[in-house]
């Protein structure tokens, strides 16, 4: 089964060009500047709650003017409801996003998202501390905002390099390339805590300007698709000539693409949405993003407020997780292509996070021994994550039922990724809610709960039988 895969795979890496290099690129460069600014408001969170409430450091009159919240604990509950307005207003962006961008330019939209991202996050975290203007219903209708723009970046990148990219090998591709999250994770808990003795504020200018500048350059730079300079997509035609296939054809994992009409169709929503495996994979990512973003949003707090690190310190520790989710994405990925299913290797991976999050749950304050607790649940949660918002829906959006005679590509990332995010939005403030009655450790209790909803709403275990998602 080896040497058919080895000649599969060299025949697959000769067809990749110049081309091809600089797509994938750009389009991780996106989605890296993306996540690093929005890694500094989780990571700046302690910071703002300190800027929000009473402090001893600054006059009574200084603080009547700036008040927002009486004390640390109503300054946490508004900073998880701006977590889920954000994620909420993410999740419609994204039903929305995945339709305009088979229908416009992909290029267009990408770029506006990144560059109106940037100026809304620098006015919410930069421009509103320099002027001292605190406002609570300001922050939201920014939020809001800063959600919508957001989504318009993540069925673009997703698109693009489903058009560049076959399926051939898609798993380890866009395993290594969804990490393009996790790398901004932890350049955005770099950046932040480089800057942070600063104040807050210059964290959001750092990672603002930087992002801004990103869109520029993928505006001037960046191909959406072969076609652009006149060659067919890779993702719409057959890897193999008759000859190599002949030789390789009792082994291969995967189904031919046919070929492409001349003029693909953009594909309804509706119609998006009733494809086969898109439903059971939305709901299955709802649960899992919940759990993802959770520790996204949250755990430089969780460091500081249960163990007493300070902030830069936590910032530093919380890249682990992201570490974890890289190797994650690009192993199990791997693995998914050698098996030609994606189904087991994920099931695998989630059954052991249960694990891994009862691990962490009890992890002692010793930051050694907390950061591999990190690394192993991010490998585990983090790798099937980036899995099915990225391979996953690259193959719902390519699969055999559309005949390749339709753009749904976008689309269905968005529905994926949309619903993802509604359960993420959702879980945000029942995160901070839960901790502030509860405690931690019931957060992780809900964590685990999650992830066992994960896998029985798939039913991952027998979801190996359609063709595309293998």
């Amino acid at each position: 089964h080896f040497l058919p895969l080895l000649i599969q795979t060299h025949i697959m890496w000769s067809l990749y060009t110049y081309h091809h290099l600089l797509a994938f690129l750009l389009t991780f460069l996106s989605y890296v500047l993306l996540h690093a600014s929005r890694k500094t408001f989780s990571n700046v969170k302690v910071s703002i709650s300190a800027q929000w409430t009473p402090s001893t450091s600054v006059s009574l009159n200084t603080w009547e003017e700036n008040q927002l919240f009486a004390d640390v604990e109503e300054a946490t509950l508004f900073l998880g409801a701006l977590d889920s307005i954000f994620l909420f207003s993410y999740a419609v962006g994204l039903y929305i996003s995945g339709v305009i961008g088979d229908r416009f330019n992909l290029r267009y939209v990408l770029s506006f998202g990144l560059c109106g991202s940037a100026v809304t996050e620098f006015v919410f975290g930069t421009l509103t501390e320099w002027l001292h203007f605190y406002n609570v219903y300001f922050y939201c209708i920014l939020w809001v905002i800063n959600g919508l723009l957001q989504s318009t970046v993540w069925p673009c990148v997703v698109a693009i390099m489903g058009n560049w990219f076959g399926k051939s090998g898609r798993g380890f591709i866009f395993g290594l390339w969804s990490a393009c999250a996790s790398v901004g994770n932890i350049l955005g808990a770099f950046l932040a805590s480089s800057v942070l003795k600063y104040g807050y504020e210059y964290a959001f200018l750092v990672t603002s300007v930087v992002q801004f500048a990103g869109g520029v350059v993928v505006f001037f730079g960046l191909l959406t698709s072969p076609k652009e300079i006149g060659e067919d997509s890779d993702s719409q035609h057959p890897l193999m000539n008759d000859d190599e296939d002949a030789l390789c054809d009792d082994y291969s994992i995967q189904q031919r693409d046919e070929e492409l009409e001349p003029q693909p169709k953009a594909i309804g929503f509706l119609q998006a949405f009733c494809l086969p495996g898109v439903i059971p994979y939305s709901l299955a990512y709802a649960c899992l993003k919940l759990v993802n973003y959770s520790f996204f949003f949250w755990l430089p707090f969780y460091l500081c407020n249960n163990f007493g690190w300070k902030e830069v310190q936590a910032d530093r520790l919380s890249v682990w997780y992201d570490v974890g989710g890289i190797v994650g994405g690009t192993v199990q990925g791997l693995i998914s292509d050698v098996l030609g299913k994606r189904a087991p290797v994920l099931a695998i991976s989630l059954l052991l996070a249960m694990g891994a999050l009862v691990g962490y749950s009890h992890s002692p304050n010793n930051q050694l021994v907390n950061g591999a607790l990190l690394a192993t649940t991010g490998f585990l949660i983090g790798g099937p994550s980036n899995i099915i918002s990225s391979a996953i829906s690259a193959d719902l959006g390519r699969q055999g039922a559309l005949q390749n005679s339709q753009q749904a590509l976008a689309t269905v990332t968005g529905i994926v990724d949309g619903t993802g995010s509604i359960g993420a939005a959702g879980g945000q403030y029942l995160v901070s809610l839960i901790e502030s009655k509860l405690g931690w450790m019931c957060v992780f209790y809900f964590f685990i709960i999650m992830v066992g909803c994960d896998l029985i709403k798939k039913r991952i275990f027998e979801l190996n039988v359609w063709s595309i998602a293998y």
